[in-house]
């Protein structure tokens, strides 16, 4: 079951199909300055949960994640 996306989650989908590579949680937040970070994990979660990005941990466990955009399958 796909959820209707809000403001937060379409400019967070945008900005991962407009990037030629993955994208950290931190150079997401950054482009939407105005948005906290847990929304924007929430949002990307979300996102990736609906099948709509992929995205995956590195690094040690300080939660950082990668995102990339779903390529039509």
């Amino acid at each position: 079951m796909r959820r209707s996306l809000d403001n937060i989650s379409k400019k967070i989908l945008n900005t991962i199909n407009d990037s030629e590579e993955p994208l950290e949680t931190k150079e997401i937040e950054l482009i939407l300055k105005y948005v906290t970070r847990v929304k924007v994990l929430y949002r990307l979660n979300n996102l990736r949960g609906d099948g709509l990005i992929k995205g995956k941990p590195v690094g040690s466990g300080k939660g950082t994640w990668i995102w990339w955009k779903r390529e039509n399958e």
